[in-house]
């Protein structure tokens, strides 16, 4: 393995799912050059101060960005580039703007079933697809049956508040860090770039760390 990668990312963050995709392809370049990698992804809330019920998506936007035009807007543009990475967003159907501590949550508790990566994929399109509420603990536990999170990781998302602390603690140890921005990728420890970069640039920047790290490590 060249080493390991940490996503840091909120499920509604368009461009973290467009992101996602574009490491998919970014991974399948670096493997053609003999580079693998393990990868996790990590907690970070764009809205920490959201209510825990969430708010109505077309105030929030509108109040975000001046008007509810402007939002749209934004919207169409984030669709388009979308549809170039093959995905397609339904800006149509969501209704509500999620807190997403619970999603972060079941992100967590789903890693060392090794089901952690599906579910990430999963919450995006249940999000940004089918309009599906995200911060909703009910819906969530159904998300991760769907993906095969082990029985015993959704009794404790659903039964509990397993893993609450240990979010919250890692979102605010980025934050001081001085991460500001998702998605985020991190090589070993190593912030190599935020945004949702071209697959080829990501190739790229990450093939390039794994030298540059190599190289301190022959020293």
């Amino acid at each position: 393995m060249a080493g390991h990668i940490d996503i840091v990312s909120d499920a509604i963050c368009p461009w973290c799912w467009i992101g996602k995709r574009h490491f998919a392809a970014a991974l399948a370049i670096l493997d053609e050059e003999g580079l693998r990698f393990t990868w996790s992804w990590r907690p970070y809330q764009l809205n920490p101060d959201m209510p825990a019920a969430g708010v109505a998506r077309e105030a929030y936007r509108a109040r975000k960005f001046g008007n509810a035009e402007r939002a749209r807007q934004l919207d169409a543009q984030v669709a388009d580039v979308g549809r170039s990475a093959g995905l397609d967003f339904r800006f149509d159907r969501m209704t509500r703007t999620p807190n997403t501590i619970e999603a972060h949550r079941l992100l967590r508790l789903a890693e060392p079933s090794g089901r952690q990566d599906a579910l990430a994929e999963a919450l995006f399109r249940a999000y940004f697809h089918e309009g599906q509420d995200i911060g909703d603990r009910v819906v969530l536990g159904a998300i991760g049956r769907d993906v095969g999170v082990d029985d015993a990781a959704i009794a404790a998302f659903e039964g509990s508040e397993a893993a609450r602390e240990e979010v919250v603690a890692e979102d605010a140890a980025l934050r001081q860090a001085g991460l500001n921005g998702v998605p985020s990728f991190v090589l070993d420890r190593h912030l190599l770039f935020s945004g949702a970069l071209p697959p080829e640039q990501m190739a790229a920047s990450i093939g390039r760390a794994v030298r540059i790290l190599r190289d301190r490590a022959a020293r």
